[in-house]
């Protein structure tokens, strides 16, 4: 595979590109959920805020980073991504056709202006992209083996890769094929309860889904962990 250009980063956000919109840069580790616009009937399908948190700190983004966000969705990490790396660049690939408007608009409202929005499947797009600083992957259309190993082959020394996933089976297979890659990988599982208050005024706690949170970095000795 032929690499593209190196990007000069200093040139990476365009001239005069405005400063992060208020709501963006006053909570530069994530909006609110509600902030952004899903789609329905699959409201929800929103990687949340805490498992948001948890993940851009795994990524550990340098201001002027390159970040890949596969399988974007909402918007909701490529926002905050690109608030953190505010002097770099995000590409935000999602493959939905049907997606694509409400991440345009979430984008529009929220992003100080360094996110490009990539249509189609990774890992094929990807091959038009400057190497990343960070990859996260939400999504992957079923084909996370192949998006892995592009995305090991194309990270800059230094660089992460974070996954989010639902199923335990898949989180371990994910973990062997980053040190199969040459990486280090440690997994944390995100187990996160928001607190709702009933009509009588208790307070009562209701569970998200669990998030197996997946990150690859290169290591001397694939051994080594954090």
């Amino acid at each position: 595979m032929v690499k593209p250009p190196a990007v000069d980063r200093a040139a990476a956000i365009p001239a005069g590109t405005a400063a992060p919109p208020p709501a963006a840069a006053a909570r530069p580790w994530g909006l609110p959920d509600d902030a952004f616009e899903q789609r329905r009937p699959l409201r929800g399908q929103i990687t949340k805020q805490e498992v948001r948190a948890v993940s851009l700190y795994a990524l550990a983004l340098p201001p002027d980073g390159i970040v890949w966000d596969i399988g974007a969705g909402t918007g909701s990490v490529s926002v905050a991504a690109a608030v953190l790396a505010h002097r770099g660049m995000v590409y935000a690939v999602e493959r939905d056709d049907a997606g694509l408007a409400l991440l345009e608009r979430n984008i529009a409202a929220y992003s100080p202006g360094n996110v490009q929005i990539i249509p189609g499947a990774a890992p094929e797009v990807l091959a038009g992209l400057p190497d990343p600083d960070a990859v996260f992957i939400g999504g992957s259309g079923g084909r996370l083996a192949a998006i892995l190993a592009t995305a090991a082959q194309r990270l800059n020394p230094g660089g992460r890769i974070v996954v989010n996933l639902a199923a335990l089976e898949r989180t371990n297979e994910t973990r062997q094929q980053c040190r199969t890659l040459g990486f280090a990988a440690a997994v944390t599982m995100v187990n996160a309860a928001r607190g709702r208050e009933m009509a009588d005024g208790a307070l009562r706690f209701e569970g998200l889904n669990p998030v197996f949170v997946v990150t690859a970095w290169r290591a001397a000795n694939p051994e080594d962990q954090e």
